[in-house]
């Protein structure tokens, strides 16, 4: 072989090796970053905003969820690049948002702009809102009309492409996800309520944020719904559904969503799972151990993506970051990861 062909080769190789080795380290980085943590704060023991973003920081949560714009936690935010965050428009300011894009101006003027060191990441407008649940009723139909308002609001701003707007809902929006590949929302919210949001989603590229909890499911069935399929610690499969197999509820739920969205023209939004978690006390299979097997199973598993979607990180956040003494009944005071002293319940790596 010639010198040349010989120098040509050896660097075609190198570029190879070259390139393996940075993809390797993106798949990585972006694995280790795919699970946040829920900060809610209705207690009144918790630390300032201030130790709970130095938490966050020496335990390499990268990602949190925040309910409402706190100021006191927005400030605290500030210059902390590393921490991508999700900001919640309370459930009580929709209507008027929806009603006003000058007003919904103003929100983002106030909680966003005002912040403009404050990584942000998506808005969620409303948590948890249901036609059929809640008394919300009143509230759901000015849902997608204030999503598109925040949005339009945003992007006025100059964040349209950073900043994604979305809704957080519940797993009650189905109306079946028995098999996963039956999931489908309630017909009688489809055409009122679900079809905008997924519409807005799919035309904005944003992703559909729904709160998924094997622990309300188990509880609710536990002669049905084995421990170890809820605590992703079953050795086989449980569930066979056609060409997909699910050793753990959590990827059968996830995937009952993306069935779901499927049927109504979101097939390619992506699901982002805004809440899930495992009480440590309070409750039927509250223990610590059960907790720490849920989570810390969890951010192994978000990373090789669903049955559905394989090789697809899941972003999913942790409920809760700290235990809120303020929340009823008694086993939601106990989803924290930390105790309001700033100690782990148990060792939990991100």
């Amino acid at each position: 072989m010639a010198k040349s062909q010989f120098l040509l080769l050896h660097s075609a190789i190198i570029a190879q090796m070259l390139l393996l080795v940075i993809s390797i380290f993106c798949l990585y980085e972006e694995a280790d970053a795919q699970t946040g943590a829920c900060y809610g704060t209705l207690g009144n023991n918790l630390p300032t905003a201030k130790e709970v973003i130095a938490l966050c920081n020496k335990n390499n949560i990268k990602r949190i969820r925040l309910y409402n714009p706190n100021p006191s936690v927005l400030q605290a935010l500030k210059g902390q690049r590393n921490i991508s965050v999700i900001v919640g428009v309370a459930n009580e300011d929709i209507i008027a948002i929806a009603k006003d894009l000058a007003i919904a101006k103003s929100w983002v003027q106030n909680n966003v702009l005002k912040y403009g060191n404050v990584n942000f990441r998506y808005i969620a407008v409303g948590n948890e809102i249901s036609p059929l649940e809640n008394g919300g009723s009143s509230i759901a139909p000015s849902v997608a009309p204030a999503m598109q308002n925040i949005y339009d609001a945003i992007t006025a701003s100059g964040l349209g492409k950073k900043v994604k707007v979305s809704t957080a809902l519940s797993m009650g929006i189905l109306g079946n996800s028995y098999p996963p590949s039956s999931g489908v929302f309630k017909s009688e919210i489809r055409s009122s309520f679900i079809d905008p949001i997924v519409k807005f989603l799919a035309k904005t590229r944003s992703p559909f944020l729904v709160n998924v909890y094997p622990y309300f499911a188990y509880i609710s069935n536990p002669n049905d719904i084995h421990l170890d399929y809820a605590l992703f610690t079953s050795r086989s499969t449980v569930v066979r559904d056609g060409q997909y197999q699910y050793q753990n509820l959590f990827d059968a739920m996830v995937d009952a969503v993306h069935a779901a969205l499927e049927k109504v023209g979101g097939a390619n939004v992506e699901v982002v799972v805004s809440e899930t978690g495992w009480p440590s006390a309070g409750g039927t299979a509250s223990t610590i151990d059960n907790a720490k097997s849920y989570n810390s199973n969890l951010i192994k598993n978000v990373q090789k993506g669903t049955p559905r979607k394989p090789g697809k990180p899941i972003e999913a956040y942790i409920f809760d970051l700290i235990d809120e003494n303020q929340k009823s009944p008694e086993f939601e005071k106990h989803w924290g990861v930390f105790l309001p002293n700033n100690q782990p319940k148990y060792p939990l790596k991100f």
